[in-house]
């Protein structure tokens, strides 16, 4: 299937020291593929970032220092705790069938149509997996699960004729508890599936919010209807402790590096998101900014690819025609 898509190939590093403004970031950042064969017999394999060393030794970056545990032994929380390289890696994949997309198209133009349609394959690929990884996290799964249990309870249930018309009834006893099971699970999975369905998200794609904890500024870039993280990220970071736990919505958020450089994205959960105060249309700076959104619209958020607002489903967001000022009015 996908090869090339591991979170070891798919992922940067976190003491990579992103900064500065898209426009900078551009030329001191580049994302790299290897092997590059744009149009030969192969598609590359790989992405990454490269930078220039000097690059990373022109930082002025504040480090504070701190205890790792309180009194009680208990070990602090802090924003790395939330860092997520799935995120990061979904993200990145994202960029991968975006730019696969594009050199399709590119070979069309040049009316290469063996090399297209070694790229479009390779595409094909790699949107199954991620409809397939999209479908798990959104509860389509338990949509399916609840479909095939009730298939198997039309079937039991023609058994449980059968063994009735034959005066079977022992076997009939035991299609009767298996019938009864069934019908508890599928209830369950479609209740299930309609919660994720249904779920009422608090924040958008591109919308800048605060950590109510942390206090940096972050942009929405995704959202899944509850955690999707491993057991383990979900023991780091204390989802336990959180009042609405892991059933809410939790969000990929991509953090301003002059806040954390060395966070990049985050995965946070709904109660933990504030939006800003006021209206922000300060500097806001993330080198995946510039593939995600198109640019800033007149309240300071960013407006998604329609890409992006396809794959979570999402509508458009039009911005008010007199958005209220930092003073809490409107314009006149």
């Amino acid at each position: 299937m996908v090869q090339g898509l591991s979170s070891s190939t798919l992922s940067t590093s976190g003491n990579c020291g992103i900064c500065g403004s898209i426009t900078s970031w551009r030329t001191q950042f580049k994302l790299m593929k290897k092997p590059y064969t744009p149009f030969g017999s192969q598609c590359f394999q790989s992405l990454y970032f490269a930078c220039s060393p000097n690059q990373l030794r022109v930082r002025h970056l504040k480090v504070n220092a701190g205890w790792l545990f309180n009194r009680r032994g208990e070990q602090e929380l802090d924003a790395s705790s939330e860092r997520s390289e799935s995120a990061n890696e979904d993200i990145l994949i994202f960029f991968f069938q975006l730019d696969l997309a594009t050199r399709v198209q590119y070979a069309m133009n040049l009316e290469q149509y063996d090399i297209a349609q070694q790229l479009r394959n390779k595409l094909t690929e790699v949107e199954a997996e991620v409809i397939k990884q999209r479908d798990a996290k959104r509860g389509s799964s338990s949509k399916s699960e609840a479909q095939d249990k009730a298939l198997s309870i039309i079937r039991l249930r023609a058994d449980l004729q059968n063994a009735v018309e034959s005066e079977n009834y022992a076997i009939a006893a035991q299609l009767r508890d298996q019938i009864s099971k069934l019908e508890a699970e599928t209830l369950a999975a479609s209740a299930k599936a309609l919660a994720h369905e249904k779920v009422d998200y608090a924040f958008r794609l591109g919308q800048k919010v605060r950590h109510k904890v942390f206090g940096y500024r972050a942009v929405v870039c995704g959202m899944d209807p509850v955690c999707c993280e491993s057991g383990s990220w979900m023991e780091t970071a204390q989802v336990e402790k959180l009042s609405r736990g892991c059933n809410q919505p939790f969000y990929q958020v991509l953090v301003d590096v002059h806040a954390d450089p060395e966070l990049l994205v985050a995965y946070v959960a709904e109660e933990n998101l504030v939006p800003p105060d006021q209206l922000d249309r300060g500097r806001f700076d993330h080198p995946y900014l510039s593939f995600l959104f198109y640019g800033a619209d007149t309240a300071g958020d960013f407006i998604p690819i329609k890409q992006l607002r396809e794959k979570y489903n999402r509508p458009r967001h039009e911005v008010p025609i007199d958005p209220p000022n930092e003073d809490g009015g409107t314009n006149a």
